[in-house]
């Protein structure tokens, strides 16, 4: 039997696909500084999946390689890093068949199984322009999460969301994300910050928090509820970078404030049975804890971040936020036009299920050019040919 890296043979019954990627590296409009490190620049690769008809798929590959962005993907995917990535690449060459290609995905890093799995996606149907029974498709998908398969990808349990999908939600394309969250950077930054935002009528702002003096950071959030409207909402995030007493510290001050929405992993990623004790305070999210132990993703009572351009296969996480899965927030990882049209198509459906809330998409912190263009042919054209 080959491997599914093998060069496949061409059938009509299993025409080829042909695989095309463009490297690419971009620096954020300034370093987003958290509890991991600070975060100054993104890299990885455009790709274009043709199928033998012509049509087009497009996806992107960029590895966060920032705390444990290392991780993700299915269970028993290698490491999610430029070289991993890299390597694979070109283990993959030019040329598979749908068979192999789908063989191939679990055992790809996260960033590239999201690659492949959103050029599928959109060859399939399941998102973009290409609607033509596309919601037949997302159906049988969403079975398939509810009966194993993919459910490994996603590790969702046995049964599917209740709720159904919405009729005629893919016939409209790519969805219009919901408004974004407001990101609000660390430290004593966070103030002028935070008076743009409310400048810009942001509803909902997310402060990092944990990435320097504790004692300043807790004068700081003074300031910040002093000047947050009644109706505003507010998450902190501390990326895992708070020990037990300080979590304990901040949720002190926390309970009982309604404009809290809740505290983003607040301690470290494998901490559980803190994080457990903290949630029974008040709202804990999980972010970096569901891509350390994605079997979590299950059993967590709480909000749960996810990030798709990181977490693998797209389709299974689609499937779910269109049948209604609820408790999750649809977060970015700083992505290209090409991975942000899929992003903001998963916002939108997390928007219309049964527990709406802001995407953290943060569109302040997005550069401008031609590989941020919504066409992925406009992104691609701008970069040099090679991986």
């Amino acid at each position: 039997m080959s491997s599914p890296l093998t060069p496949p043979v061409s059938s009509p019954l299993n025409p080829p696909l042909r695989l095309a990627w463009r490297p690419f590296r971009f620096a954020l409009p300034r370093a987003l500084v958290t509890a991991q490190g600070a975060l100054q620049e993104r890299a990885g690769w455009l790709l274009r999946l043709q199928a033998s008809d012509g049509r087009l798929g497009w996806g992107e590959a960029a590895p966060l390689e920032l705390g444990v962005g290392r991780r993700g993907g299915a269970p028993g995917a290698c490491a999610d890093t430029l070289e991993a990535c890299r390597a694979t690449i070109a283990a993959l060459g030019p040329c598979l068949s749908r068979q192999q290609l789908e063989a191939a995905l679990p055992g790809l890093p996260g960033s590239l199984a999201f690659a492949v799995g959103a050029a599928l996606a959109e060859l399939e149907g399941l998102a973009g322009e290409v609607a033509a029974g596309g919601l037949a498709k997302l159906e049988g998908l969403a079975g398939e999460v509810g009966g194993g398969g993919l459910a490994e990808l996603e590790d969702l349990p046995g049964e599917p969301p209740a709720g159904g999908l919405a009729p005629g939600w893919l016939a409209k394309g790519w969805l219009p994300p919901p408004p974004s969250a407001w990101l609000l950077p660390a430290g004593a930054s966070v103030l002028p910050a935070l008076e743009e935002a409310l400048s810009s009528n942001a509803q909902t702002l997310k402060w990092k928090v944990a990435a320097g003096d504790d004692a300043l950071e807790r004068q700081l959030l003074e300031v910040v509820l002093e000047r947050l409207p009644e109706g505003a909402r507010l998450r902190l995030d501390a990326n895992g970078g708070w020990d037990r007493a300080t979590a304990a510290a901040w949720a002190a001050r926390l309970e009982g404030e309604p404009r809290l929405e809740w505290l983003e992993q607040p301690l470290a990623e494998d901490d559980l049975e803190g994080l457990e004790a903290l949630a029974a305070r008040l709202p804990v999210a999980l972010d970096e804890s569901l891509r350390r132990h994605p079997w979590l993703r299950q059993r967590w009572r709480g909000w749960q971040v996810r990030r798709p351009a990181l977490q693998g296969d797209p389709r299974p996480l689609l499937a779910a936020l269109a049948a209604g899965r609820a408790g999750w927030m649809v977060s970015t990882a700083f992505e290209t036009g090409v991975g942000r049209r899929l992003v903001e198509h998963a916002a939108a459906l997390q928007w219309r299920g049964p527990t709406p809330t802001a995407p953290g998409l943060a569109p302040q912190w997005r550069p401008t050019g031609p590989l941020f263009d919504h066409d992925p042919a406009v992104a691609w054209a701008s970069l040099e040919v090679g991986p």
